[in-house]
């Protein structure tokens, strides 16, 4: 009888501990955790299939004689500063590294749309099939950088006000979940617009 009262007494604790850490949010961490993650990977993804895209644009325009060096530079500029920023998973967590990974993106995403505005004074190059499907491919990854952005912005959204939230700002102490950065608003409507592609144009 006395051999099952520590074992009984085990049961107890282990019942309670779990009933505590799921009424305080400890499951509702794990899970957003998980989510914000997997968005992030989305988001990360996305932004190497326009990297991807770079190369053959640009080895596409090189073929305009006249094309504007400056342009080009940019953006060869651009892929090479945004692809060479190493990218682990603690950069959900640290708000400088996320930032300049952010700026990185937001160059080049400028540089690609400069590039597009630019190639409208080229007829040749417009009427190039090969550059054509190039455009459209980039419009299609912009708009899929864009939803990959917003449901990574959502997930970290819930996280955060988890983590803010009474009594389960005592769990995010107590197991180091911290509030994690999120895209600034400040260049949300510059990063996410899509280049302008209109074949129509004369």
């Amino acid at each position: 009888m006395l051999l099952r009262f520590p074992r009984l007494f085990s049961l107890s604790l282990a019942a309670l501990l779990s009933l505590l850490l799921s009424g305080c949010g400890y499951n509702q961490f794990q899970s957003l955790d998980e989510q914000t993650k997997s968005a992030w990977s989305e988001v990360l993804n996305q932004y190497q299939r326009r990297a991807d895209l770079v190369p053959n644009i640009v080895a596409t325009v090189k073929g305009e004689a006249a094309f504007e060096q400056d342009t080009l530079t940019k953006v060869i500029e651009a892929r090479a500063k945004a692809t060479s920023i190493q990218v682990t998973p603690e950069t959900l967590n640290d708000p400088a590294a996320f930032s300049k990974f952010q700026a990185a993106q937001g160059e080049l995403g400028s540089a690609l749309s400069r590039l597009m505005v630019v190639s409208e004074r080229y007829p040749d190059l417009k009427a190039n099939q090969g550059f054509r499907d190039l455009r459209v491919q980039l419009e299609g990854t912009e708009n899929r950088i864009t939803v990959a952005r917003n449901r990574y912005i959502q997930t970290v959204q819930e996280y955060n006000v988890l983590t803010r939230s009474f009594p389960n700002n005592l769990t995010a102490m107590v197991f180091g979940y911290k509030v994690k950065p999120s895209f600034a608003v400040a260049n949300e409507a510059q990063i996410s617009t899509p280049p302008v592609v209109d074949f129509n144009k004369k």
